[in-house]
């Protein structure tokens, strides 16, 4: 393992099979976007129109485009977030569900408290800012295990490529999810990556074979799709043998 925390879980029990400094706190990129989602799709109907703030338009580093005033379908931005994870789209949809940004990273660390997640702090509503934004891999995989009970969530973070319509002048968009166990490991279904220089490579990864699904964290990985498969292979060589 290059992942300095790490741990797998069985997804319908919540059963620890390994883990590896599970509970040490660290910033978590856009792996934020788990709780942001899910609150999103607890709050926001996904049919709302939402206008797009100008703040929006102004996020630091990945951004999928929004224009300042267009009114998207909280569907698309979702779509955006999880998908393409958009830093601009997490903005949208937060300011949509809960009236400012602020507010709903008081949601966010509300929801965490309720979830029982006591090494997480969130700051950010898109994890591109890493001061006081934190987690572990024990929490990530416990906000994993509840977020993946919404079919949605699920739908759309085992989605590879998802092409949209759009209006002019755009037309169209193409979102191509950077989760690379996406049709290269048997079984994957998502869910999310996750980058800062000092969060290093992050990966939340789940898949399932057969009646078990798993759920694998790895936290400033230099192999992070590398360790995931070894935490999922050993997961379900458990299966196995049992």
């Amino acid at each position: 393992m290059t992942a300095p925390s790490a741990i797998v879980v069985d997804a319908r029990t919540g059963a620890v099979l390994w883990e590896k400094r599970a509970h040490r706190r660290r910033p978590i990129a856009s792996t934020t976007k788990i709780m942001t989602a899910t609150l999103v799709l607890e709050r926001l109907p996904l049919s709302r129109r939402v206008k797009v703030p100008r703040e929006a338009t102004r996020e630091p580093l990945v951004r999928e485009g929004l224009r300042a005033g267009e009114h998207v379908p909280a569907w698309k931005l979702l779509d955006g977030l999880l998908i393409f994870s958009g830093n601009d789209d997490a903005y949208a949809l937060s300011a949509a569900a809960a009236g400012t940004r602020r507010r709903f990273v008081a949601l966010m660390n509300a929801k965490a408290d309720a979830l029982g997640l006591r090494d997480t702090h969130f700051t950010s509503v898109s994890g591109v800012i890493d001061k006081g934004n934190h987690s572990s891999a024990w929490d990530l995989a416990a906000l994993t295990r509840y977020a993946m009970r919404d079919p949605r969530f699920r739908k759309t973070v085992r989605t590879r490529i998802a092409r949209v319509s759009w209006w002019a002048p755009t037309y169209a968009k193409v979102y191509l999810n950077k989760n690379l166990l996406l049709g290269s490991y048997r079984g994957a279904d998502g869910v999310k990556t996750g980058w800062t220089t000092l969060a290093g490579h992050c990966l939340v990864a789940s898949a399932r074979r057969g009646g078990r699904a798993l759920i694998a964290v790895v936290l400033h990985a230099s192999d992070p799709y590398g360790d995931a498969r070894r935490l999922l292979n050993f997961g379900f060589a458990l299966r196995g043998r049992s």
